[in-house]
């Protein structure tokens, strides 16, 4: 498996703010700073995440982002599934009908895969990550 720089991107701004005070908002230009992510980018990238309620943006002068939640309860696929969309193991190509097993067989094998990746995603937490 390959993380996109999307999901590379969120991780490492969920892991920083994880790390600082739990209720302190985080500056999206901290982030970036830190961690060397163009500023934009990285906007659009917190944007799905406070839509899946992992993270809050807090408005005003001392605004910024924080956790919606405690780290221990994040997962690593939470993180990558808001940003990417669900894990799915499905084959690119289907072939004519004389094919139809051999795609089932396809299909069925990256679905497995698919559930393993989705399983280790999901064990990993936003807390070990962060070394809390």
């Amino acid at each position: 498996m390959r993380l996109t720089r999307a999901s590379s991107y969120a991780l490492h701004a969920m892991v920083h703010i994880a790390a600082k005070k739990p209720d302190t908002p985080l500056a999206s230009h901290e982030i970036a700073q830190v961690h060397k992510i163009p500023e934009r980018f990285l906007l659009k990238v917190l944007k799905p995440l406070v839509s899946a309620g992992l993270l809050l943006s807090v408005k005003g002068p001392r605004g910024g982002y924080r956790l919606a939640k405690p780290a221990k309860e994040i997962s690593m696929l939470d993180v990558v599934e808001a940003v990417e969309g669900p894990i799915r193991g499905m084959t690119a190509f289907h072939s004519s009908a004389a094919g139809n097993g051999l795609d089932r067989k396809l299909d069925s094998i990256c679905s497995q895969a698919a559930d393993q990746t989705r399983k280790q995603l999901g064990s990993i937490r936003l807390s070990n990550l962060a070394g809390l």
